[in-house]
């Protein structure tokens, strides 16, 4: 047996420690044999020291050993799933399970809930009455047998190593290490019995890696440790700066989904865009598509002839929830809007920039989000931007809908969401939203190091 200080002085003084000991340490944690304090230095170690790629590959190792690890070889097809790190307006997950599953390739999606300024796709689920995400591992394996999709949240059962140290790393302030995100992440994702992955990671005002240059480096890392645990991956480095579509929140993004599942991409090409980027990605490792470019017009076509909405309808029916609401969205309860965003006198030629960062916040504000895990969310508050970067706007212009139940300080949020924009006499250039690419242990596309 190891000794747990011996292993703290170690990674303090900047050594490495042996994939064995690592695997012990993080299985007497979770059952209990370490306590809190030992390991939350071991944590502020590593994160102030780092972990080789041994480290990490055991690290993940051990956290996905932690729990049960879903076999399934035995369900027809290749299966995949996407992972994003998180932004304003990323309902993207809604999206792309449904269409990649339509078009041939399984996915078995475990998601999580939002917390800070950043959504969850559990929270924007379960904003469609009745559906369920609390399947059991039974359930879920006879659902992506039949339909070819499920998407529920972390169970007891996967990776119970990760919860605990998650929740210790979210009061220690070890939260923004990229081994540790990086063990996380792929601890989860590899127990759920995927065959490949792709990632989404997100960089800018309104993403945890704010720099490109961090981006990158988690990029990298995600795809590394994928690939040497027998799991072919490839990252997409994407912009985060200004959110994602128009609707933030959880049952408006739902609404811009079904937008987009329709295959209505009016207004929302910046969604389409990256939806069909990652879509393409699935669809060529899961063996359905030659080359990500082919994938990418199989999916298009499966937006455009709705075969993704049906898909996603039967999903959303098996795991309880009301279909009736998707083919009218606007008959779901409870759901007016509260006020309007108005552009200001100054606001005259167009919307030359929109902080992601400040919009998430606002959300939170207004119901749609959690600033501790144990707060309750409102799943009809957000909002809907109607003016976004490159837009031409006028005075009196209405910039966005607001979504809330607290209407008593509708007036401070309408001025919140005012500073958040920028306008100018003159149109700025586009930003791409499409960094760069990696797979294979390199990077195509341009990828700057510092914004």
């Amino acid at each position: 047996m190891p000794d747990v200080v011996e292993l703290i002085i170690t990674k303090r003084d900047g050594g490495h420690l042996a994939p064995d000991d690592l695997r012990w340490l993080v299985q007497a944690y979770t059952r209990g044999e370490v306590p809190d304090y030992q390991m939350s230095a071991f944590l502020m170690a590593a994160f102030i020291r780092g972990l080789n790629e041994a480290e990490m590959d055991a690290l993940t190792d051990a956290m996905l050993h932690s729990g049960r690890v879903l076999d399934l070889s035995d369900l027809p097809g290749r299966k995949v799933d996407k992972h994003s790190t998180g932004g304003v307006g990323d309902k993207v997950s809604l999206i792309l399970a449904p269409l990649v599953a339509a078009c041939g390739v399984p996915v078995p999606m475990i998601s999580g809930r939002g917390l800070g300024h950043t959504g969850g796709t559990l929270d924007k689920l379960e904003s469609i009455p009745g559906l369920r995400t609390d399947l059991s591992i039974e359930a879920f394996r006879h659902q992506l047998r039949e339909l070819g999709v499920v998407m529920i949240g972390q169970t007891d059962e996967i990776a119970p190593a990760d919860r605990k140290l998650y929740a210790l790393r979210d009061v220690t302030g070890t939260i923004e290490s990229i081994p540790l995100i990086a063990a996380s992440i792929l601890s989860k994702k590899l127990a759920e019995g995927a065959d490949a992955l792709v990632f989404d990671v997100k960089c800018g005002r309104g993403a945890f890696m704010q720099q490109e240059a961090d981006a990158r480096r988690l990029a990298e890392t995600l795809v590394g440790i994928a690939t040497r645990a027998g799991r072919p991956a490839v990252a997409w480095l994407t912009d985060m700066n200004v959110p994602l579509g128009r609707a933030v929140g959880n049952w408006p993004e739902v609404v811009e989904s079904l937008q987009a599942l329709r295959g209505n991409f009016e207004g929302i090409e910046d969604l389409i865009e990256v939806t069909l980027a990652l879509a393409g990605e699935m669809l060529w490792l899961g063996g359905v598509a030659e080359t990500p470019e082919a994938g990418r017009l199989l999916a298009r076509a499966a937006l455009t002839d709705g075969r993704a909405f049906e898909r996603f309808c039967a999903m959303v029916q098996a795991q309880g929830g009301d279909v009736r609401v998707l083919e009218r969205p606007e008959t779901r309860p409870d759901a007016e809007p509260a006020g309007e965003v108005r552009a200001p006198d100054e606001a005259r030629g167009y919307v030359a920039d929109l902080d992601a960062r400040a919009v998430g916040r606002l959300a939170v504000h207004l119901g749609a989000g959690r600033r501790v895990k144990e707060d309750p969310v409102d799943p009809t508050a957000g909002l809907v931007l109607h003016r976004k970067p490159g837009d031409p706007v006028a005075p009196g212009d209405v910039l966005a809908t607001l979504y809330t139940h607290r209407r008593d300080r509708l007036e401070d949020f309408q001025q919140v969401l005012l500073a958040a924009y920028r306008f100018a006499e003159t149109p700025s250039p586009a930003r791409p939203l499409l960094l760069a690419r990696y797979a294979e242990g390199r990077w195509t596309g341009y990828v700057s190091d510092s914004r």
